[in-house]
């Protein structure tokens, strides 16, 4: 049955880069919508292990103990544009207590998403997902299809909250102080 919904996921996401050499099609832009879960619901985080956009391995495990943040974005994708400046004001902002990292999807090759990277002076690790793979280990806690999309992991390492779409430095600096303090 779990290869059965990683297959229909996979699917999904494969539909949505059928055109262009972007592959926005089947992109679905979110409304901000934050689903914030009380520490009683939280189901634990997946451990991601994945390849950044320098080509080094990242492994969430050596976030431990801290709020980690994943945001989904694209390079093609335009409120990923517009939200990338408040990210990387939160990522600073938080430093001590949280550790953004990115997830690019849907880019066919590093160039474009780099080259975001570079634009934007974005100061945290980015992970390269072009096919979605690190994205299916969310099942259920993220929509394949939703780009920008972000997750917070308290430092218990739950799924705490995500936020569907376009998100604000005001709000994830709240979110990252709320969690920090065991909230």
């Amino acid at each position: 049955m779990r290869k059965l919904a990683c297959l229909v996921l996979t699917a999904l996401l494969l539909v949505g880069c059928g055109s262009g050499p972007t592959g926005t099609a089947g992109f679905v832009a979110g409304d901000g919508t934050l689903t914030l879960l009380p520490p009683d619901q939280r189901a634990a985080a997946p451990v991601l292990e994945g390849e950044t956009l320098d080509g080094a391995t990242w492994r969430s495990d050596s976030a431990a103990g801290k709020v980690l943040v994943y945001n989904v974005w694209g390079s093609w994708c335009a409120p990923c544009r517009a939200e990338a400046p408040a990210l990387v004001a939160a990522s600073r902002r938080t430093a001590d207590r949280a550790v953004f990292v990115g997830l690019n999807t849907r880019d066919l090759d590093k160039a474009a998403p780099q080259a975001f990277v570079r634009a934007f002076e974005v100061p945290y690790v980015n992970l390269y997902d072009p096919n979605g793979a690190l994205l299916l280990k969310f099942s259920g806690q993220l929509p394949a299809s939703a780009i920008p999309s972000t997750l917070l992991i308290d430092p218990q390492g739950r799924v705490a909250a995500r936020i569907i779409g376009e998100t604000t430095e005001a709000t994830l600096v709240d979110l990252v102080d709320d969690l920090a303090a065991g909230k």
